[in-house]
C-alpha cells in the first residue's frame, strides 16, 4: 500500500474535519434556489418581471447544473477533488454576494454562478465520499443530504419574513445566505491537506502498478487527480441511472418552484406558501439521512423506490385537489417521498460505480445530461400554467412523470455496478457474484 495512505489515515481528527466540511458544504447546496421561489410574486412586482421571465428564473438552476455537470470530471481529474470543491464554494459566495448587491441587473447572473458552483459540489461531493471514507459512504451522503434538507427548510421560512420585517428589502432577501457559504469556505480549507500527498501517489502508484497490486475498494483511496475512467454512456445502467436522476429532478424542481404560487392562488397567504414549501423540506430532512444508510445496507434498492414514488404521487395530486385545510399533510408526504428519491439518486451514482473515478465519471453524466432534462420542467409547468389559466393540466403531466420514475428506478434500483476502468468487462457485474463488487458498495 503506498506510504501516502497510512499517513492519511493517521491523521488526527481528520473523519471529523471531514464530516464538518461535508455537512457545510451540503448546507448550501439549495439555500441559493430554495430562498426565491416564496419571493416570486413580490420578486415579480418590485422587479418587473414577467411571467415568462419568472419562469425561466425557476429554470435557470436547473439549466446551470445540466450544463456545468459536465465538467466536473474533468475537472476533478485536472485539479482534485479538494481543490475544485473549494473553488466551487468560493464561486457560490460570489455568485450570492452579486445578486445581493444589485438585484435589478445581478438577479440572473448571480443565480446562474451559484447554479454552476452548486452543479460541481453536487458531482464530486458523493465521488470524494466514495474515495475517503467508503466504508460510511451510505452515512455521509446521508449527512450532506440531512445538511442539504436543512439549509432548504431555513431558506424557505426565513425568506419571507424577512423581506417584510426588512421594509422589502430584496438585496437583503436575495444576498442573506452567502454568509454560510462563505462559512462554509473556511470550513473546507482544511480538505486541502489532502492535496500535499498528490506528489506520493503519483510516484508510488507506477511501482505499486508493476507489481501487480491493487488496492482494495474498502480502503480509502488517496488524494488528488482521480483515474480516466470508462465511457460510462455505453452502459444501459448508466441511461437507467440518469433517467431516475432527470425525473427526479424535474418532479422536485417543478414543485419547489410553483408549490408557493399553486397554494397562493388557492388562497393562502405568501407567508404561508412559504411555511408549506418549508414543510416539504422537513419531509426531505426526515428521509434523507436514513434513505442512503437503509440503501448501503443492501444490493438492490428496488423496494425502496417504489414506495416513495407512490408518496410522491400521492403528494402532488393532494397539494392541488385535497382541501385547502390538509395541505399540511400531503406537503410533508411530497416531501418525505421526494427526499427518498433524491437520496436513491445521489446513492445511486455512487452504488452503481466501482471505484472514485468511475463513481465521478457516472455523476457528472447523470447529473448533466439528468438535469438538462429536468430544466423543461419549472418552465414547462409555468408555460402550461400560464396557458391554460390552470394548475390542473401541469401536475397531471408530473403524475405522468412519477409513473416513469417509477420504471426507470426500478432498473436502476438493481444490484448491478459498472466495470471498472482496469476491467475488460463488456456488462456490469451483479453486485452478489464478487465479494469484491459487495464490498464497493
Amino acid at each position: 500500500m503506498p506510504k501516502y495512505q497510512a499517513a492519511g489515515s493517521r491523521r488526527p481528527y481528520g473523519n471529523t474535519l471531514l464530516v464538518v466540511a461535508v455537512a457545510a458544504a451540503g448546507l448550501n447546496l439549495r439555500t441559493a434556489i430554495t430562498s426565491l421561489p416564496p419571493l416570486f410574486p413580490d420578486l415579480q412586482t418590485r422587479l418587473h418581471l414577467s411571467s415568462a421571465t419568472l419562469s425561466l428564473l425557476a429554470a435557470t438552476p436547473v439549466i446551470c447544473f445540466g450544463v456545468v455537470s459536465a465538467f466536473a470530471a474533468w475537472l476533478n481529474r485536472r485539479y482534485g477533488e479538494e481543490a475544485v470543491l473549494l473553488a466551487a464554494l468560493i464561486l457560490l459566495t460570489a455568485g450570492l454576494l452579486l445578486r445581493g448587491a444589485a438585484p435589478g441587473v445581478m438577479l440572473f447572473p448571480g443565480t446562474a454562478l451559484a447554479a454552476s458552483a452548486i452543479a460541481i459540489l453536487n458531482v464530486l461531493l458523493s465521488s470524494m465520499v466514495k474515495r475517503r471514507w467508503p466504508e460510511r459512504a451510505g452515512l455521509l451522503v446521508g449527512i450532506y443530504l440531512t445538511a442539504l434538507s436543512l439549509g432548504a427548510i431555513l431558506s424557505s421560512l426565513i425568506s419571507v419574513p424577512l423581506y417584510r420585517s426588512s421594509g422589502g428589502s430584496v438585496r437583503l432577501a436575495v444576498g442573506l445566505w452567502a454568509a454560510p457559504a462563505a462559512l462554509a469556505v473556511l470550513l473546507w480549507l482544511p480538505q486541502l491537506t489532502y492535496r500535499s500527498a498528490r506528489v506520493a501517489q503519483e510516484v508510488g502508484a507506477a511501482p505499486e502498478a508493476g507489481r501487480g497490486k491493487a488496492q482494495g475498494p474498502g480502503k480509502a483511496q488517496g488524494p488528488g487527480k482521480a483515474q480516466a475512467g470508462i465511457k460510462v454512456y455505453r452502459y444501459a445502467l448508466t441511461w437507467q441511472v440518469t433517467a431516475f436522476m432527470g425525473l427526479q429532478s424535474l418532479l422536485y424542481y417543478a414543485a419547489l418552484s410553483w408549490l408557493p404560487t399553486i397554494f397562493q392562488d388557492r388562497g393562502d397567504s405568501a407567508v404561508t406558501a412559504g411555511n408549506l414549501l418549508a414543510l416539504m423540506g422537513v419531509g426531505n430532512f426526515a428521509t434523507s439521512l436514513v434513505v442512503p444508510v437503509l440503501a448501503h445496507r443492501r444490493p438492490g434498492q428496488r423496494a425502496l423506490v417504489v414506495p416513495s414514488l407512490i408518496g410522491t404521487a400521492a403528494g402532488l395530486a393532494g397539494a392541488l385537489w385535497g382541501p385547502l385545510g390538509s395541505a399540511p399533510f400531503w406537503v410533508l408526504v411530497l416531501g418525505v417521498s421526494q427526499g427518498a428519491c433524491l437520496g436513491l439518486a445521489i446513492f445511486f451514482t455512487m452504488a452503481r460505480a466501482p471505484d472514485a473515478g468511475v463513481a465521478a465519471s457516472l455523476s457528472a453524466f447523470s447529473q448533466s445530461v439528468g438535469y438538462l432534462a429536468a430544466s423543461a420542467g419549472p418552465l414547462e409547468v409555468g408555460l402550461l400554467h400560464t396557458a391554460t389559466g390552470s394548475w390542473n393540466i401541469p401536475v397531471v403531466l408530473l403524475l405522468v412523470l412519477c409513473a416513469a420514475e417509477l420504471g426507470t428506478g426500478v432498473l436502476a434500483g438493481r444490484p448491478l455496478v459498472l466495470p471498472a476502468a482496469t476491467e475488460a468487462v463488456p456488462n456490469p457485474t451483479r453486485v452478489s457474484e464478487t465479494e469484491r463488487t459487495r464490498r464497493a458498495i
